[in-house]
């Protein structure tokens, strides 16, 4: 697996991590989505990376092209290398996997495996042909509990696109990870698993089960209304989520939102 695993050098004892998930880009560039023009709010969302106290690691959470296009792609692999840090990617329902592979992976695998400090932080595929909700089949399952069987002295920070939780969105809780007991069960047999960490949902969310933290975060374009039994649009601001990843086990995070630009999308009625 030495092609699905990355080890980074860490200079302090902390990881400080972000989280930019469903960037959404159009084919084009300035292309919307509901109004909102996809490539001007990742920009802004970016911008909030470049100030005095930068990332060790970017985690891109799925849903990166809105169609699945080449051009989309590119212009989402040249706006996370413009960072100069490492990033890290997984697909979300909106995604065109092999494509996404060939134009971000540059035609290698994603990393499913970044060992960095005290921490192990694996990439999972939840999305499922031809459907919007995700599962995590018997092969991706393995895939987690052997990861986690290699690295037990290490905390785990597992990323998904879906939520594997229902988060009081009853139009998106239809969606979230089918048999999610399964990925439950894998990860109760590795206590060092701390956190579970997804997009889709465009919204903050935060709980914990059993000590496991569950993190949902909003997206870096459109926001969908928490609490909605339909869809409904919600008027918050693009963002991403923050994470500090301690020696000793403990997350803080935290979610930060764009501020001061306009940002204009269509309100529902």
């Amino acid at each position: 697996m030495t092609d699905t695993r990355v080890d980074l050098a860490l200079s302090g004892s902390c990881v400080r991590v972000a989280q930019v998930t469903d960037t959404h880009l159009e084919e084009r560039r300035g292309g919307t989505l509901l109004g909102m023009d996809t490539d001007a709010s990742l920009a802004h969302v970016l911008d909030l990376l470049r100030g005095p106290l930068r990332p060790d690691l970017l985690l891109a959470t799925g849903d990166l092209a809105n169609h699945g296009s080449e051009a989309a792609y590119v212009r989402v692999r040249e706006s996370f290398d413009a960072l100069g840090l490492p990033w890290f990617w997984l697909p979300g329902n909106h995604d065109a996997g092999p494509l996404m592979h060939g134009v971000i992976g540059r035609g290698r695998p994603m990393i499913r495996c970044v060992c960095v400090g005290a921490w192990q932080i694996v990439m999972l595929d939840s999305t499922v042909a031809g459907q919007v909700g995700g599962s995590l089949g018997a092969a991706e399952l393995a895939l987690l509990d052997r990861l986690l069987a290699a690295e037990p002295a290490r905390h785990a920070l597992v990323c998904l696109h879906h939520q594997p939780v229902a988060i009081g969105c009853a139009w998106l809780d239809e969606q979230m990870v089918a048999y999610a007991d399964a990925l439950f069960a894998v990860l109760a047999r590795h206590p060092q698993a701390r956190a579970l960490l997804w997009g889709h949902v465009h919204q903050e969310f935060s709980a914990e089960r059993g000590g496991l933290r569950l993190l949902g975060s909003p997206s870096s374009c459109i926001q969908f209304a928490p609490n909605s039994e339909g869809f409904r649009l919600d008027e918050q601001a693009p963002g991403l989520r923050w994470l500090e990843l301690h020696a000793d086990g403990r997350l803080e995070t935290r979610v930060e939102r764009v501020t001061g630009v306009r940002l204009g999308f269509e309100r529902d009625s």
